[in-house]
């Protein structure tokens, strides 16, 4: 376990960027040997999309990092957060309670905000407008979204007390878990159920990108699923009923276009539709 706090404490930006690169390559790799759908469009050009968006996400989490380190040594410093509260337990332990919170508040409660605040909806519907959900698709986040993601990894790390060695590892799994969790990828249904009591499965997470509702508004956990399931937005669809992007967005030069795609938080908001 030291030896994983050693290497977090000090992991070099371009570790991070090989964990990023290096999971898209290997469930990519998968989902074409192993696909969930063989779906019938150019992965490149909708990769490029994609790609694209992963760029900007890079660049505001960038640009914004400073924040963050200075937020999670302050918390150190002034024994602020609920770890720094916590009486003297084993350092497993209290990695496990803190990626727990840090996925609680910077990814599930995120999430759930982003689909109930109208404003903050329309920089996340770019997400939803994929209609072919694949490994590239995780990291598919409007520069607007980006920063409100940012917002609510710092308050996690505010709130939790996170030292940034936790906080880099609790975003590399974040990612892994991402891409992992969108890939168009065919596990056995029974060994993808088993997952999902403990991480975000392919299969649960491929319920959020329904087209309609309720299905779109569930299921928001990215790593664990045990906060889906405690506050009652677990949701299971078959895969065989999946019908992926968003009822209000399903053209083609809506849902595949990049100049459209970002102008979709400034234009006018549209209802959805129940299923």
């Amino acid at each position: 376990m030291n030896d994983i706090i050693n290497y977090f404490s000090t992991i070099p930006s371009l570790h991070r960027s090989l964990i990023l690169v290096g999971g898209i390559t290997i469930f990519w790799l998968i989902e074409n040997s192993f696909p969930l759908f063989k779906m019938q469009y150019k992965k490149w050009p909708h990769a490029g999309i994609n790609f694209f968006f992963t760029f900007t996400t890079i660049v505001v989490n960038f640009i914004l990092a400073f924040i963050l380190i200075r937020t999670a040594a302050w918390t150190i410093d002034h024994n602020f957060g609920i770890l720094q509260w916590l009486p003297q337990m084993p350092i497993w332990l209290y990695t496990i309670i803190g990626l727990l919170l840090l996925d609680l508040i910077g990814a599930y409660l995120a999430h759930l905000v982003e689909h109930k605040v109208k404003i903050l909806w329309q920089f996340h519907l770019i997400h939803h407008t994929d209609t072919w959900i694949d490994t590239t698709t995780a990291n598919r986040h409007h520069p607007g979204e980006s920063v409100v993601r940012f917002v609510f990894t710092t308050l996690g790390v505010l709130i939790v007390g996170a030292p940034m060695w936790m906080v880099f590892l609790y975003q590399s799994l974040s990612v892994i878990a991402s891409q992992f969790n969108h890939a168009n990828i065919s596990l056995p249904e029974k060994l993808d159920v088993f997952l999902s009591y403990f991480i975000v499965s392919p299969n649960m997470h491929k319920v959020h990108h329904h087209y309609v509702l309720p299905y779109t508004d569930s299921n928001y956990g990215n790593i664990f699923s045990v906060w889906d399931r405690l506050f009652g937005t677990f949701t299971y669809l078959p895969k065989d009923q999946l019908i992926y992007g968003v009822d209000t967005h399903m053209l083609p030069e809506e849902n595949n276009e990049l100049k459209n795609l970002l102008k979709i938080p400034f234009q006018k908001s549209r209802s959805f539709k129940n299923s």
